[in-house]
């Protein structure tokens, strides 16, 4: 949707226009073959464009590109138009000086950050998607995909070709790690320097289009990772044209905060909005997960991030969009809405799951997850409240940590075992399974996705991949490099198993192009490690399927803790439509007697198992029936479903025994 545009009237040659733009800033196609250029240059007092021919074609690059400059507007920005085209290829020169520089707002870089930019008209690609609602935050079940790792080719094409199957299996909502262009060969994506551009790594800016355009076909969403709190340290001309990008007085931990609240930063507000409208309306993007917000400073009257997202849901127009946020603090201001003071986000990652989760699989509480224990009263809080810390003490920190979550909806908090950061915060990037148990596993999986939270899978989790996932970052020059690889090392050094020399000895090198490779999918283990396959594919079909299940009803869950290892979710429903969960992740435990009103069926009724992880196609022992006439038995390292059915049988009289008198 393209229906907010900017006029403007400049001149151009001899012409006066009158120039209707989409967007405050960049190069845009505007009529015949001519172009639309707008930047903002406080730094510059005289700015130029020089086209430097096709993309695609033989430059013959030695002789200077001709120039055309740009008239000054108020507050520092440059305006023009000239004859240029779709794969036009320009760079701007300030003051005449001899160096040329891409456009702060370049749509694409084909040669990378250091290149000239390349005009792109949004308009050549026939979109077939217009019936497509848009999506809200419950009922979803999301998968996190690095482009370049996904398939063997790394590019959006090849991912496409992919879709039907995730589609097939239930996934409804990609959420793709960050593409905005970054130097080198490969990398996370998170050091990204060209925020309006698709990088050229994983295709043309038409092929990504396609790529979320096949997925709306399919019903599938797609939700792109944006980094609004740092610029990578490589490719960042910026601050060629102003100073006033970053905060130079207050920095994160990747360096300079992005001024979002000081001295001029207008233009830069202007900017990261101007972003998130863009990604939603000329990609059709479905929302945002948005990267780390702790460390986006910002005092203003309405923080960036609820400014973003307001505007991209204003681009969205009758299409629904959900956004999502990282927040290590466990800020929820960020998911209250508007009117109590909030940023009127849909969710956040829950890290104290995964925390809780990886404490009971490995029995390691170190570094970050010194204040998890993994008990069942973990996970029981973590149902029915969300975040575990909520402004208690926390001793990693030594501060309080989070903020209350009351009456937040269910669907709020997303919950994994696995994501980037997670799965590559081991030694080698092993996956979850190869730390755990394969019965602990598999009850956890179950616990995961049939949990009254949104769900979160990473790539090649759902059929237990063996390819790892360590950092990877091919940026800069070898000073550049050496430092990426000692800082990776020095940050995995707070986990004390990590810290002694013969592991950093076998630690993954970030920079060597080995390192990516081996973190590629082997798309074939779909079928080589079915087991898995099957057990992703069943939970994901129960949960999308069963009356209650898949119901993310407010406080319509509790939980209680049955022995050092096992707890019950109790999913309560209408005309005794409920469920429950009953998982042990230690041994077999007999639960007799059984003073736990949770576990009493509705009146009436009787409880009927309807899937466990212990079944053989999942390669556990057998499904066993965990309530009998004597009692409870509840299966070792084991997660059950049950549901509530009419009783089969009468219930039994109670014995006549002698009463005390």
């Amino acid at each position: 949707m393209h229906n907010r545009r900017r006029t403007a009237e400049r001149k151009s040659g001899m012409t006066d226009l009158k120039i209707d733009r989409r967007y405050p800033i960049g190069a845009e196609v505007i009529a015949g073959e001519r172009v639309h250029f707008r930047v903002w240059a406080p730094k510059a007092k005289r700015l130029e464009v020089g086209i430097e021919g096709e993309w695609g074609n033989d430059l013959g690059a030695e002789a200077p590109p001709p120039f055309a400059e740009l008239q000054s507007e108020p507050d520092g920005y440059f305006s023009g138009a000239l004859e240029a085209k779709a794969g036009s290829l320009y760079r701007f020169r300030l003051n005449g000086a001899g160096n040329l520089y891409p456009d702060p707002a370049s749509r694409f870089q084909p040669e990378g950050p250091h290149g000239p930019s390349c005009v792109v008209d949004p308009f050549a690609f026939k979109w077939t998607d217009q019936a497509w609602p848009g999506i809200k935050m419950p009922g979803q079940i999301v998968y996190e995909m690095h482009v370049g790792t996904f398939t063997p080719e790394g590019t959006w094409r090849a991912a496409m070709k992919e879709l039907a199957e995730l589609a097939r299996i239930g996934i409804t909502v990609i959420e793709m790690m960050p593409i905005a262009d970054f130097p080198g060969e490969f990398g996370w994506g998170y050091d990204g320097v060209d925020l309006f551009a698709p990088t050229r790594l994983y295709g043309k800016p038409d092929d990504l289009r396609a790529f979320v355009n096949e997925a709306h076909s399919l019903g599938l969403a797609v939700i792109l990772d944006v980094v609004y709190n740092h610029f990578g340290p490589d490719g960042n001309y910026l601050g060629v044209y102003s100073g006033d990008y970053l905060h130079h007085e207050r920095d994160n931990e990747w360096g300079d905060s992005i001024n979002f609240d000081g001295e001029n930063s207008g233009p830069v507000r202007e900017f990261f909005i101007t972003n998130g409208r863009y990604w939603v309306e000329e990609f059709h993007f479905d929302g945002f997960r948005f990267d780390a917000t702790q460390s986006i400073h910002d005092e203003s009257d309405e923080y960036i991030v609820g400014a973003i997202g307001r505007a991209a849901r204003l681009a969205a127009g009758r299409r629904s969009i959900i956004l999502v946020a990282e927040n290590e603090p466990q800020e929820t201001k960020l998911i209250r809405p508007r009117s109590e003071g909030g940023d009127d986000l849909d969710a956040v990652w829950n890290d104290d799951f995964h925390h809780s989760a990886y404490v009971a699989v490995t029995g390691r509480h170190e570094a970050y997850y010194s204040d998890y224990r993994g008990r069942p009263q973990e996970f029981v809080s973590a149902a029915k409240f969300g975040y575990l810390f909520q402004g208690q003490p926390y001793s990693w920190q030594e501060s309080e940590r989070g903020t209350p979550t009351f009456n937040a909806h269910p669907a709020a908090f997303v919950s994994f075992l696995e994501n980037h950061d997670q799965v590559s915060n081991s030694a080698q990037g092993a996956r979850m399974r190869f730390e755990s148990a394969p019965g602990v596993y598999r009850a956890l999986t179950g616990l995961v996705l049939l949990g009254p939270w949104t769900p979160l899978l990473f790539q090649g989790e759902e059929f237990g991949a063996t390819s790892p996932f360590v950092f990877f970052s091919d940026v800069g020059d070898d000073n550049l490099r050496e430092a990426i690889r000692a800082g990776r090392f020095e940050f995995l050094s707070q986990f004390p198993s990590m810290a002694v020399a013969e592991v950093q000895r076998t630690l993954p090198v970030p920079t060597e192009r080995e390192t990516f490779e081996r973190c590629k999918l082997n798309l074939a283990e779909r079928q080589t490690q079915r087991p898995f396959y099957d057990l992703h594919r069943d939970l994901i079909r129960l949960r999308r399927e069963d009356s209650r299940f898949q119901k993310q009803i407010p406080g319509g869950v509790d939980g209680a803790v049955l022995g050092e290892h096992s707890f019950v979710l109790r999913y309560f429903g209408e005309a005794n439509d409920e469920r429950l969960l009953i998982v042990n992740l230690g041994p077999v435990q007999p639960f007799i007697p059984g003073p736990e009103p949770l576990l009493a069926p509705p009146f009436g009724c009787e409880w009927k198992v309807i899937w466990s992880s212990d079944n053989e196609r999942y390669g556990g022992p057998g499904v066993a029936k965990p309530v009998s006439d004597e009692g409870w038995l509840l299966p070792a390292e084991s997660t059950i479903a049950m549901r509530a059915i009419p009783q089969t049988k009468p219930r039994r009289k109670p014995k006549e025994r002698k009463r005390e008198r």
